[in-house]
């Protein structure tokens, strides 16, 4: 496996989207400010990540990214796959050419660590990942890292109320 920068930035950046999303979208400025990112190639993975249904996007002042699910439904494996990262530590890339056209002496054992890999990253969620990184801190979740569709609740005030809070005080 070649676990590039592509597959570990997509993995931080949806961490960070998971952990920091409770409240609202997360802009990926954010994202490339507290996890020394570049803006530029997060833009990159994020199209990767909205194209796969990770994460979904507004637009506007507010807007950012989200999950498009819980994170605890979102596995490591799919992160990474969804940027285009093979789990493959074959040399050969799975093709069984890897010596001169054969299966070289080491293929098997190349391609149980690859499934081992696999098993491993997809037996691990978001939620996962981010419980462990808070322990370690001695921290433990203030809020529920997954709020699903739900905005924050609003402050509505009805039409005459607010005429007669202006009238009170003197404000047109």
């Amino acid at each position: 496996m070649k676990l590039t920068t592509r597959g570990r930035y997509a993995v931080t950046a949806m961490l960070d989207v998971a952990m920091h999303s409770t409240h609202g979208p997360v802009s990926l400025a954010e994202v490339a400010e507290r996890q020394h990112l570049s803006l530029s190639y997060l833009e990159q993975l994020f199209a990767r990540l909205r194209r796969c249904g990770l994460v979904r996007s507004s637009r506007g002042p507010g807007g950012g990214y989200r999950l498009s699910r819980d994170p605890a439904e979102v596995t490591i494996a799919d992160v990474i796959m969804a940027v285009d990262e093979p789990v493959d530590v074959t040399r050969c890339g799975g093709l069984v050419n890897c010596n001169q056209d054969s299966r070289c002496l080491t293929h098997d054992l190349w391609v149980e660590l690859s499934r081992q890999m696999q098993d491993f990253l997809s037996s691990r969620s978001l939620t996962d990942v981010l419980q462990r990184h808070l322990e370690a801190r001695g921290v433990a979740p203030a809020m529920p890292l997954w709020q699903g569709d739900s905005q924050p609740p609003r402050r509505t005030i009805t039409i005459a109320a607010a005429t007669r809070q202006s009238a009170g005080s003197g404000e047109a």
